[in-house]
Formats: C-alpha cells, structure tokens, sequence
C-alpha cells in the first residue's frame, strides 16, 4: 500500500456475489453511483475511484442478519453468504478530514440494498496520512508521569452514585478517594453539567481536595471531570480545569462527534480520557456496524489519550476475548510513532477480576478502574483500593492469590464480599 492510499477491511454479508457487491461498495464510496454518469471520465475514475484488494468468501450463513426492502422489490431470496472484503482508498479524496474519512469507509455503506449485512472491521492507513492527524497529547507515558505512577496499573474509581451528589458532597467523596491511594478519579458518564452539581462550582471544590491531597502527600490523582456538552462550552470547561490545577477532562466521544473532540485537543493540553458509552449500538450485532480496531483507529486521530474497552468478567455484554483485543489494539502503536493510548478497563470490576485481567494482556500498561469494587468493600474505599492493589502486585510478581487471601484482610474480604455479586 502507497502513501495515496488507506485500506478499509469489512465483513460483508449478501445473497449477491460478493465480487459484486465489493465493486459496489468501492464505486458508491468514491466516484461511482448506481450508474455511469456524465464526467466520469477514465482519467477521473483512474485517479479517484476506490478498486477492491480482496475477497475472501466465509460461506453461508443460515439467514439474513438484516432485512432488505431492496432485495426484497428485487425478488431476490437466495440465501445469503459472508465474506471479508478489502477496498483501497484513494487518499486525495478525503484529505485530512476525519469526519468525511469515516463517511468514505462507513457511511451509506451501512444502508446499501444489496447487503444483509455489513461491518466495517478495520482501518490500514500509510503512516504519512497517519501522521497529518493529532497524536495523543499524553498516552500511556504521560498519564504516568502526570498521576506518578511510574510502574503497575494505574488504579482508578468512579463517582458513585453516579447522580445525585451535590458539588460538596463530590468535593468530599473525591478527597476521601485520594486517601484511599487512587491514581484516577472519573466522572460517570451521566453526570457531566446538572442543575444539582454544575461544573462552574464542581470543578473547583474538587480541584481544591485534590490539591490539599498533594500538599501534603506530593501525590497529584488524575480526575476526569466530564465536559460533555457542545463544543463552544467543553473548551470553557476545559479551561476551568486547566485553571485550577486539574490534568485531564473527559467526553462521550459518540456524542460529542469528531469536530468537538478534534477542537478540544487542540485547544488544551489536558488528558482527553475517552469514554466509548454507546458503543454497542454500533458493534453489539456480530454482522453490522464498526468493530472496535476501525473504531479506536478513527479516534485515535481525534487525539484521545485513554479509550475504553470495558472489562474481564464484567457487567456489559461483550465477550472477554473482545475485552482484550480491544485493550491490545490501544496498546499497538499505528505507524512508527507512539501512538498509543492507554485502554481503560471498567465495569463491575474489583480484586477478582485482575488476574484474569493481567494474564490476558501481559501488561500493567492500562487504567484499571471499579467503582462498587473500591466504595462498596466491606472495608470501606480505602480497604477497596488496599484490595485491588495487593491483587495487582500478587499477580504481577507471579505470586498466589489464594495465598494473598490468608495473608492480606482487605484482599481477602474483597474475595468473601464480591464473588457473593
């Protein structure tokens, strides 16, 4: 592949041939529509027309994931058959334009007649178009040098309940976290500006426990304040937090759009903590819409630092083993630039889930992140964090756990109250 051209790889599902429908896909996503068309000339079609690399047929499958009235006005019933498909871009087409880039390789693809089904999987870009877009302003190595956690897994929670506590009262939670030993602290996904708890008083009364808490430890804890909104008021409340001493903000990437998360990386130099909620709706159906390579490649060149990827033996629908190829793809460089972004693991995460954690993706490179599993131990916040910090160091130095348990009370708790959930 040529620095002029990117790659896009589907699966793809029809009752067609899939070589047509793969010349389909290439023409409507570039100069083509359903028929030749005046102007479209062989010299316009040599330059700007998308051509097909590769099908490879997976066989039948035993009815269509989708209905298509198109096939149906067709007459056309023959059962249909999977195939992955790869289409070759012309770069001079889009630019450097991330919102039309995800247009080219999405789009009206999506609602294509000829399909009963069809996942973009993943994107291939040459490092020179790779480059032109925002790199991360932090990652991986600049989340620890900002939290000083220089080795192990970052350790993190999540404002519980998740609405409903007034600025005090998350003012005063937050600095009982700090004590606790948290590197990270987030807002929940819900709770971003409301009546009860807006960020024009938020903001500081939590920056002020954060900054008593390094006062006296030298320990600054990453808080993610979640600035979901429209773009103009995100840059205002980035600003705020950058004003009182805070290091990172956080956005529903889904909702927000490109253009906001576009404009807010280059507007601040915080930590952009990218949370993915809604994600299903785009991946949940095995044969229809993003998978999560394509997808944490399009953000990724929106500048994110952290993506979420859920977690082990969680509380969401995604098997494990999505889990943790979601969590290897943020921790695999694009092109030859460090790229990478720190995958933040959540839900119904506590001690027990850390081994199955650490074994799976070799690394403590990574957020690590309960909400019940720290604030509803048995023990307390501070015991909840004690717990999961003794499973992390356990399993890193290759140590039991059962073991642990007998020698560690908050550990061993953490064992006795959750596996109960």
């Amino acid at each position: 592949m040529s620095d002029a051209h990117y790659e896009a790889t589907y699966l793809v599902e029809t009752p067609l041939p899939l070589e047509t429908v793969a010349e389909v896909m290439a023409g409507e996503q570039s100069c083509g529509t359903f028929t030749r068309v005046e102007g479209e000339t062989d010299e316009l079609r040599e330059r700007a027309r998308a051509n097909v690399v590769a099908v490879r047929d997976l066989g039948e499958v035993a009815q269509p994931s989708v209905r298509s009235s198109w096939l149906d006005r067709k007459g056309l019933s023959a059962a249909s058959r999977r195939g992955e498909i790869v289409v070759r871009f012309p770069v001079a087409n889009v630019g450097v334009n991330l919102s039309t880039l995800t247009a080219t390789v999405a789009g009206n693809l999506f609602d294509l007649g000829e399909v009963t089904g069809l996942r973009l999987e993943a994107l291939r870009l040459p490092g020179a178009y790779r480059k032109q877009y925002a790199l991360p302003r932090h990652g991986i190595v600049g989340t620890r040098r900002l939290t000083g956690a220089v080795q192990g897994a970052l350790i993190g929670s999540i404002i519980k309940p998740n609405v409903g506590l007034r600025s005090e009262e998350i003012a005063s939670l937050v600095e009982r976290l700090c004590a606790a030993g948290l590197d990270f602290i987030k807002d929940d996904e819900i709770a971003a500006n409301p009546v009860h708890a807006p960020l024009s008083t938020r903001i500081p009364a939590v920056m002020a426990a954060v900054r008593r808490h390094q006062d006296r430890t030298g320990k600054h804890v990453m808080v993610a304040f979640n600035i979901t909104d429209e773009t103009d008021a995100m840059r205002r409340h980035a600003d705020l937090v950058a004003r009182e001493g805070g290091s990172c903000v956080m956005a529903s990437l889904n909702w927000c759009g490109f253009s906001s998360i576009e404009t807010l990386r280059r507007g601040t130099d915080l930590v952009i903590h990218g949370h993915r909620n809604g994600y299903g709706g785009f991946s949940r159906h095995p044969a229809l819409g993003i998978g999560f390579r394509a997808y944490q490649t399009l953000w990724r060149l929106a500048g994110v630092d952290h993506m979420h990827v859920h977690g082990l033996g969680g509380k969401f629908a995604q098997a494990d083993e999505e889990v943790v190829d979601s969590a290897k793809e943020c921790l695999t460089a694009l092109c030859d630039v460090d790229d990478r972004v720190m995958p933040a693991f959540s839900s119904g995460q506590w001690a027990g889930t850390v081994e199955q954690t650490y074994r799976a993706v070799n690394t403590s490179d990574l957020l690590f992140m309960a909400g019940g599993g720290v604030m509803a131990h048995p023990g307390g916040p501070a015991e909840g964090v004690a717990s999961i910090r003794e499973a992390w160091r356990v399993v890193e130095a290759g140590e039991s756990m059962d073991s642990a348990c007998t020698k560690h009370r908050a550990l061993a708790d953490a064992f006795s109250f959750f596996r109960k959930h």
